[in-house]
């Protein structure tokens, strides 16, 4: 059983996954930080200083300055904000891996044509070549 998991372990498409999933990781930090360092401040200033990430309700009749104070309070909120945080971080990094497979794709798709281009070499002569010289050498001989 152990054998069979390291057979396991040691396939491509296993590291592979592995890979993507750390990267992937990685790469939803950056897109937070890319929403909510620089894209918010600048909805923020095309919507008169709406910050997405603060736009709540409470449900209840208390009013908070901040959903982190309602929250700390124990009073259920809904955070309005950030859901809309989610959508445009989901949004983003769709597009990101979108254009990422796009270019993959692209590459994939002329290095087969590089392949196909590729005239075959012969390797020498053909079975055509090899008769008409039989025939070459019977009539001289």
């Amino acid at each position: 059983m152990i054998n069979e998991f390291k057979d396991f372990i040691a396939k491509g498409n296993v590291m592979d996954m592995a890979v993507g999933i750390i990267i992937g990781a990685a790469f939803t930090a950056i897109v937070t930080s890319l929403v909510g360092d620089l894209i918010n401040p600048i909805i923020a200033l095309f919507t008169g200083g709406i910050d997405f990430s603060g736009w709540f309700y409470v449900m209840g009749d208390e009013s908070f300055p901040s959903i982190e104070a309602a929250t700390e309070a124990g009073v259920p909120v809904f955070a309005v904000g950030k859901f809309v945080m989610a959508i445009i971080n989901f949004l983003i990094i769709a597009f990101v891996v979108f254009l990422l497979v796009k270019m993959v794709n692209r590459i994939k798709e002329s290095a087969e044509k590089e392949q196909e281009a590729a005239p075959e070499e012969p390797k020498g002569p053909s079975e055509l070549d090899v008769l008409l010289e039989i025939r070459d050498s019977l009539k001289k001989g």
